[in-house]
């Protein structure tokens, strides 16, 4: 099975997670982007638990695009240190992970 994975990433607004998920997708390095939100997340940052309304995106890519979906997302976000996590598919439906593939760039691997 070609190597799939799932990409998470959070912003603050529903715009920025729009133009995140419209680049991603145009340039086919993701073959779909689905928007969630708002979500309430709870984190610790520069020493104080902080709270905030987010968006999250996840991204369906192949696991050799990551580097390139990275630098995308990074290009792009606002947050100093953005979440851009990836976990690998272990199973789906054939003929939706068929079609995940012929949506996104030719792999020079095979």
């Amino acid at each position: 099975m070609i190597g799939f994975v799932q990409v998470t990433t959070t912003t603050d607004c529903r715009d920025l997670a729009t133009q995140i998920a419209q680049a991603l997708v145009e340039s086919r390095l993701a073959a779909c982007v689905q928007i969630s939100g708002p979500i309430f997340s709870v984190y610790r940052w520069q020493e104080k638990v902080e709270q905030a309304d987010e968006w999250l995106c996840t991204v369906k890519t192949r696991k050799s695009l990551f580097p390139a979906v990275e630098a995308s997302i990074r290009e792009r976000h606002s947050y100093d240190c953005p979440e851009i996590l990836a976990v690998p598919l272990v199973a789906g439906n054939a003929a939706y992970l068929e079609w995940l593939n012929s949506q996104l760039l030719e792999d020079p691997t095979g």
